[in-house]
């Protein structure tokens, strides 16, 4: 069986917004941890937190909707996928619907959106596209 963490979260969070869930819980690994930072940080997410002990550790998030219920994440696409992985260089990365969307990247320097890895011009692991 192949387990694939990242689809599990991403496509979690999504199903969990169209359903209209407030809290949405995922297995504690640092990777979603640092993705589920990143999502905050952008306002996509309201709040995380880390519960449990040993192997009982869990992550709940408490999901974000804007103004009459409507989800704040509308879709999300992986880019690299146990497959076929998918590497940018900082040249390489471009901006996802307009700068309305977000791309999340693994790079030497953690887990990065679009803009910072521009920023700081560092590439890496495209791991998927939030909008």
């Amino acid at each position: 069986m192949v387990k694939d963490n990242i689809s599990n979260l991403i496509n979690g969070l999504k199903n969990a917004q169209t359903s209209g869930k407030d809290v949405f819980r995922t297995p504690y690994t640092k990777m979603n941890m640092a993705i589920l930072e990143v999502l905050k940080r952008e306002g996509f997410v309201s709040d995380v937190d880390k519960r449990g002990k040993d192997l009982s550790k869990h992550i709940d998030i408490t999901l974000k909707y804007g103004e009459e219920g409507k989800p704040s994440i509308n879709n999300v696409k992986r880019v690299s996928k146990q497959s076929r992985r998918v590497y940018k260089s900082a040249n390489e990365i471009h901006q996802i619907k307009n700068g309305y969307g977000l791309l999340v990247l693994s790079t030497p320097s953690g887990i990065l959106t679009d803009k910072q890895a521009r920023k700081s011009n560092v590439g890496g692991e495209a791991l998927f596209e939030i909008w």
